[in-house]
């Protein structure tokens, strides 16, 4: 593992740039914003392929503690989250649910109430309201941890030791960060779907709860699992991608680190969108092909 990982992805220390001063020039400066985008997308795509060739490589090393490692991480980004999403699950439940309820009431149109929480929970709100949690809650503490270890030398200290730092700090967050978005996900999505029937229920609204059930079995499709599965996987991969990056991979100092954590929050919001909207568009073309 080289000294330095920053070398490893690229040679280039985008804080150079970063910490220039600004341009006169609205063309300099929009080259500059232009510039820095195109090499951290280049960082973050060399961060994700040396974690994933780690993961592959050293898969059968140090077993032991690794498996406590990943199991700690995802009792952070899973189990312990469990009472905040239980809270969540129960207030998006009431408000998709009661909101569908005003209004298919009025158009006298109750039947589709489960293929109306089907559409706005299970394939939009559920995966993207996980996945900003996340990234609140651990998100962020992977940036800061991580950040702090390499600002105190914790990092060159495991290098030293011959321990390599992306198999020993990256892997377990990643590992514990995709399989707790995906559980999580899933326990949203049932928590919001009874919870948005416990609503019409106590509005005395006229559906049983087997024909609730039955419009969202009919709403349902195969594509909607598959989606799910994918969305969640790649979605906890790149949270954990962009918030461990940025506090790993480039050198830090501790006054630093409130900085980079923004910087890594801001495009963890902004990734889960793009991807979203890939997400919709190939949903829409598999739905309408010929």
């Amino acid at each position: 593992m080289p000294k330095d990982l920053a070398s490893l992805l690229g040679g280039v220390d985008t804080s150079v740039f970063r910490n220039a001063p600004s341009p006169k020039s609205y063309t300099d400066r929009v080259g500059r914003k232009l510039f820095l985008l195109l090499m951290t997308l280049h960082g973050l795509g060399a961060f994700a392929l040396i974690t994933l060739g780690v993961m592959l490589r050293k898969r059968r090393v140090a077993p032991q503690l690794m498996h406590s490692r990943v199991r700690q991480e995802i009792k952070r980004a899973g189990v312990a989250l469990i009472p905040m999403f239980f809270f969540m699950a129960l207030g998006l439940g009431f408000l998709v649910g009661g909101e569908a309820v005003s209004a298919l009431s009025k158009v006298g149109a109750l039947n589709y109430l489960g293929s109306t929480m089907v559409i706005v929970v299970v394939r939009e709100l559920g995966p993207l309201l996980t996945v900003m949690l996340l990234l609140a809650r651990v998100g962020t503490a992977h940036v800061i941890e991580l950040g702090y270890a390499r600002a105190t030398g914790e990092v060159e200290a495991l290098e030293a030791m011959g321990i390599d730092p992306v198999h020993f700090l990256i892997v377990p967050r990643v590992i514990g960060m995709v399989a707790g978005m995906f559980a999580l996900t899933v326990y949203l999505i049932a928590g919001a779907l009874a919870s948005g029937y416990m609503f019409a229920f106590v509005q005395h609204v006229p559906l049983s709860p087997g024909d609730y059930c039955k419009q969202i079995a009919d709403a349902l499709s195969w594509l909607d699992f598959v989606f799910l599965l994918l969305k969640t996987l790649i979605l906890g991969f790149l949270i954990a991608i962009v918030t461990c990056y940025h506090g790993l991979a480039q050198p830090l100092r501790m006054e630093d680190i409130s900085g980079v954590a923004v910087k890594a929050v801001t495009q963890g919001v902004v990734i889960p969108m793009i991807i979203d909207l890939c997400f919709i568009v190939l949903y829409l073309l598999t739905l309408y092909e010929p």
